[in-house]
């Protein structure tokens, strides 16, 4: 038999009260539907400064441009993982929600062939003209994984067959949600958004500088200006201007300079229990010009000797001798890079006894393989780092204040003397090299960089212009992946 409840606890709703409650509830939970949609998810957040890696959530394989395809049409399929620059995608805003994923490798996007609608249709490479038929939304899924739709089509991005191989095809078919239209996000960490300098203080007005670390603990800089301005460090932060080291000028120089002392990007080194500088007289836009070496036991101003010509190149000569850096291989050989802004960088030999050229060798090492004036090269920096030898470099234009595009490069060899290919497996010799910092904000041309090893690992030193066109001091570390490519931290 039912137990009857009490009247008081049976009561009725009436019709219209339950016609209300039932309006309000649905209109929450429309509420709590839009606010759903709205919210940003997750997975689907996009760093438009980043590049990513695609990782099909179904074959664990990786979106890729087959047989890295540079040209127009070249098809986009699925492979094992090796982080290559073809592996690599940056997401580029189109407004409204949508992107195009443009390639690494070739600058060239992911493109619906045809602007086809079909399920099936072939994705290809193609240059980017921002149509409907590039451009994505990124749709979250679970599992912190992502879908791909198609702007034109509004179907998804997929590994069509449900394919595991190496070699896959990509196409697009009906939005369903399966694993094989589902991809992770994975930031490839060689293009970050780029730091901003680490704290420096006092006088730090400098350009193209050079530092040592001395055997007290303390830091000696050098840098372009006349006589060769100096200034020191006790812990890397702090600098203070230490006079200069030809307080007396620099009169070998004056052929060179037109009677100048302003002398251009020193480069010091300490070995043997003593410091050696090399440095550069020239006048701008003059290819007469010559590097020059000077010692000292101690670094302090007035205490440098002048040691004599190391090299020099002529007017007329489509190669000017600036911007020297000294390298010690593991062999005890001296090497002296040089250049050169015309046609590219050189080196050669010196006699380590005296500093100066050993033999008439001249090695060309690198090259924007373009004539002059477009795309210069120079500022080389030439160290060992692991198993390999990095140059680093600076393309494009320095010493326009505020309008500066310098960029500092960088590509290595398992040999002193090259051949140098950057992380896409370009050579240095035809205009190869991977980014590491770029000008952002009020930090304009960054370059004329310095490598330096110390205690808390590798550092970067370069020059930037503020905003008034004044050149700064920037210091940052330097970070090595996992394939011991560098980064800027």
């Amino acid at each position: 038999m039912d137990t009857i409840a009490p009247p008081s606890s049976r009561r009725r709703i009436r019709p219209r009260v339950a016609t209300a409650i039932m309006v309000v509830v649905a209109i929450l939970v429309s509420l709590v539907q839009a606010i759903v949609a709205a919210a940003p998810a997750s997975a689907a957040y996009i760093d438009t400064n980043a590049t990513y890696i695609l990782a099909n959530r179904h074959s664990g394989k990786v979106l890729e441009v087959f047989n890295q395809g540079t040209a127009n049409g070249a098809p986009i399929g699925q492979w094992a993982r090796n982080n290559n620059a073809w592996q690599q995608w940056q997401f580029v805003d189109s407004g409204g929600g949508y992107y195009r994923l443009r390639s690494v490798h070739s600058g060239k996007v992911l493109d619906i062939a045809a602007a086809s609608t079909a399920d099936g249709a072939n994705v290809a490479l193609w240059t980017d003209h921002n149509g409907t038929n590039q451009q994505f939304r990124v749709s979250d899924s679970e599992g912190g994984h992502i879908r791909l739709i198609n702007r034109n089509s509004g179907k998804a991005l997929e590994v069509w067959g449900w394919s595991t191989a190496d070699g896959g095809r990509v196409s697009q078919y009906t939005d369903l949600g399966g694993a094989n239209q589902q991809w992770q996000l994975i930031r490839t960490g060689d293009r970050p958004p780029y730091p901003r300098p680490g704290l420096v203080t006092g006088d730090i007005g400098v350009h193209d500088p050079t530092v040592v670390k001395r055997s007290n603990g303390t830091y000696l800089l050098a840098s372009t200006g006349d006589n060769i301005p100096l200034k020191t460090s006790n812990d890397r932060t702090d600098w203070r201007n230490a006079g200069s080291a030809f307080p007396g000028g620099v009169p070998w120089a004056h052929p060179y300079t037109n009677n100048s002392n302003q002398i251009w990007a020193p480069d010091l080194t300490y070995v043997n229990g003593r410091y050696y500088m090399y440095y550069s007289a020239s006048s701008v836009g003059s290819s007469r010009s010559a590097i020059f070496l000077a010692t000292s036991t101690t670094g302090a101003a007035g205490s440098w000797r002048h040691e004599g010509l190391i090299y020099e190149s002529r007017t007329g000569e489509n190669f000017n001798a600036i911007d020297p850096t000294l390298t010690i291989d593991t062999q005890g050989g001296w090497w002296l890079t040089l250049g050169s802004y015309y046609s590219g960088l050189k080196q050669f030999r010196l006699d380590p006894v005296t500093g100066k050229r050993a033999d008439s060798t001249l090695i060309n090492i690198a090259s924007r393989n373009a004539p002059f004036p477009q795309l210069p090269i120079e500022a080389a920096t030439l160290v060992r780092h692991g198993g390999y030898y990095y140059l680093f470099v600076s393309f494009d234009y320095c010493c326009r204040g505020a309008a500066s595009d310098y960029r500092i490069m960088v590509g290595r060899s398992t040999s002193v003397n090259g051949p140098f290919t950057d992380r896409d497996g370009v050579s240095m010799m035809s205009g190869g090299g991977t980014e590491i910092l770029a000008g952002r904000g009020n930090i304009h041309g960054p370059g004329h960089q310095e490598y330096l090893d110390d205690t808390d690992g590798s550092i970067l030193f370069y020059h930037y212009y503020a905003d008034n066109g004044n050149p700064l001091l920037g210091i940052n570390k330097l970070g090595w992946d996992q394939n011991g490519w560098p980064y800027v931290y």
